[in-house]
């Protein structure tokens, strides 16, 4: 298994700094609880949801309390056996509906278990909680056609006037854009976009001001919009290309390390190395691969 946060490489010193302040504040999660109230996690036989720290007063009759569980779990008051435990060994048998709650001792972090005595309890068998098995509702075709107010029965009544029309086809996200004049122009893709920029130089890519160096100029076969790319082989792991299109190696770079952007998004000239701690905010754009 991998250590993912190098915690087995971690000298002893460091390892008992790290468990001395994850265990610091332990036994303290319930000193916020009024003097009166414990918070105690409910289990049930037979479910395998585990209800985690419910709040109860100690003044609260086991009668009541069933009630509340019964809410929780489905189990009527009648049916339930509660069993007081703590580290998973039994305390009490909380048998007498009448006593209150404090009569049994109980304390913050320990556990009432439901023992559900229905022999027809719809928890049993995962009932409760497998919703693979509870019955699908279908509606028959003949039931759908009684039916108004459809869309089968809107067709038909458009069939029936017109017998030529055919349902609209949803417009896909740019011809909404161009319907209301928000699409961006599209960038220029001529060999005149490429002039001045050469194999080898420093470059910095927009959006993002990412910096790397020019690997490749020209026409690419298989890139959706034609025309003339640049391909840059990035200094950070900022792009979506390995070089490769369709199969093809253009160009040599690590994945996410490439990227082939318009010739109108690329500026050649003195472009260092970032320092490798900034951080730039990025955006997306349509015209790069």
């Amino acid at each position: 298994m991998v250590d993912l946060m190098g915690i087995r490489n971690m000298p002893r010193e460091q390892l008992l700094d790290l468990s001395g302040y994850v265990k610091e504040k332990d036994g303290e999660q319930w000193s916020g609880l009024a003097a009166s109230t414990v918070a105690v996690d409910v289990s049930h036989q037979y479910l395998k949801q585990r209800h985690v720290e419910l709040r109860f007063d100690m003044h609260t009759t086991i009668g009541d309390i069933k009630l509340k569980i019964h809410r929780h779990c489905g189990t009527l008051p009648e049916h339930q056996t509660l069993i007081l435990r703590s580290c998973g060994q039994n305390v009490a048998l909380m048998d007498d509906e009448s006593k209150m709650f404090g009569f049994y001792s109980p304390t913050s972090g320990m556990e009432i278990h439901v023992k559900d005595s229905n022999p027809s309890s719809a928890a049993a068998g995962g009932w409760l909680e497998n919703v693979a098995l509870v019955e699908r509702y279908r509606m028959t075709d003949e039931d759908y056609d009684k039916r108004t107010n459809t869309v089968r029965t809107f067709k038909k009544e458009k069939m029936a006037s017109d017998p030529t029309w055919v349902p609209p086809t949803m417009k896909s996200g740019k011809e909404m854009m161009q319907q209301m004049g928000t699409l961006p122009p599209d960038l220029p893709r001529g060999p005149e976009t490429i002039e001045g920029i050469e194999v080898g130089m420093r470059c910095e890519v927009a959006p993002g001001a990412r910096r790397g160096v020019v690997m490749f100029t020209g026409e690419v076969d298989g890139l959706k919009g034609g025309g003339n790319w640049v391909g840059v082989k990035l200094d950070e792991p900022l792009g979506k290309s390995d070089g490769t299109i369709k199969g093809i190696k253009v160009f040599e770079c690590p994945p996410t390390f490439g990227c082939f952007a318009r010739g109108v998004n690329v500026k050649v000239g003195d472009f260092p190395e970032k320092d490798p701690f900034a951080s730039d905010e990025e955006d997306s754009d349509e015209d790069e691969i």
